[in-house]
């Protein structure tokens, strides 16, 4: 999944002529705290709501503090895993995508970043959850995978959330079937501690919700 195929089609630009009170009319419509500013297909940079008030450009052109914008962008061939990086590390509700030339070709927003993850993790794919937590040290994908696939199941995706300052790692599985009795009774006589596990379409959607505020809350935005 490349940058150019996470697009918003809904995120607009603005000038640079125009005042910071519209700036913020567009953050407020669609609940982001950048907006990119272009003129034509050349990309000037990113305004912030906190750029705005600090700089008090409520009433003046944005153009007035040009100076000022923050110029990060990632190009439209970057990995979805690279356009998340840029975001996090740089706090951005919304980052613009250049193309080779550095013309401007739209933004994607952390929303947009979000819905393609759960896409491309297979969250929306009918099957179960199970997690699994064990020291980092016994972490074994091979030996997972094997045990799973053992049992005549798929991993779809699969994630790891370690336990910040700690050797304590989760192993989250979501699984293409969800009948897992045997699967755990599998992990269970190789010693492996089930956490949880999650088949009803209400809990998986409570664990859909709770790792997507996860992931924002990691975004920092």
């Amino acid at each position: 999944m490349l940058a150019e195929n996470l697009i918003s089609e809904v995120v607009p630009s603005i000038k640079g002529s125009e005042k910071g009170q519209k700036a913020l009319s567009w953050m407020d419509v669609f609940r982001v705290s950048h907006i990119p500013v272009v003129e034509g297909t050349n990309y000037l940079g990113m305004v912030s709501d906190k750029m705005i008030y600090d700089l008090d450009l409520l009433d003046k052109p944005i153009e007035t503090e040009i100076d000022k914008l923050n110029t990060s962008h990632v190009h439209k061939d970057q990995h979805i895993f690279e356009v998340a990086i840029v975001m996090y590390k740089l706090k951005l509700s919304v980052v613009a995508v250049l193309d080779a030339d550095h013309y401007y070709l739209g933004a994607i927003t952390l929303y947009d970043l979000a819905r393609r993850f759960a896409r491309l993790f297979s969250l929306q794919e009918i099957g179960g959850v199970v997690i699994l937590e064990m020291n980092v040290n016994d972490y074994s994908l091979a030996q997972i995978s094997q045990i799973v696939e053992s049992n005549d199941i798929k991993i779809l995706s699969l994630f790891l959330n370690r336990t910040p300052g700690t050797s304590n790692l989760d192993v989250i599985l979501k699984l293409d079937k969800e009948d897992l009795s045997p699967l755990i009774q599998a992990f269970m006589r190789y010693d492996y501690n089930v956490k949880a596990v999650y088949l009803d379409h209400t809990m998986l959607n409570d664990l859909y919700k709770d790792r997507f505020d996860q992931f924002m809350k990691f975004m920092n935005i």
